[in-house]
């Protein structure tokens, strides 16, 4: 889009850190994946860090300045036996994220498509 990277495209770092913010919550409401989420409730630490990560994996991703440091996004996934029905609910969590932010839909379909291709380092790893 005119040259303009995926990062500014979302807000930069502070656009980024609202949609993270954003996902995690829908994602502890979504009946289909909350149980995998909820309990970091009771561990905000580890909900920080998660956000954390998440923020700069993002953001290393989009372009940004951001160096992760988190592990692989198999490793991350590793036994937790995700299958089809709860990758496709995070992503409905995350595309209603970008609607309400109002993310252009070429922005939407470029954060979805790498979503997708990330979809065999996650499902049944």
């Amino acid at each position: 889009m005119n040259g303009t990277s995926l990062f500014d495209r979302l807000g930069g770092t502070p656009g980024i850190s609202a949609l993270v913010e954003d996902i995690v919550g829908l994602h502890m409401e979504n009946p289909v994946i909350r149980a995998r989420f909820r309990p970091y409730l009771e561990q905000p630490e580890k909900l920080a860090a998660t956000k954390r990560h998440l923020c700069a994996f993002l953001e290393a991703g989009s372009g940004g300045n951001a160096q992760y440091t988190g592990r692989s996004m198999q490793d991350a996934h590793r036994g937790m036996n995700i299958n089809e029905t709860e990758y496709m609910a995070a992503l409905d969590d995350i595309l209603q994220t970008l609607r309400k932010h109002a993310i252009d839909q070429q922005t939407q379909n470029d954060v979805l498509a790498i979503a997708y291709s990330l979809k065999g380092e996650i499902l049944r790893v």
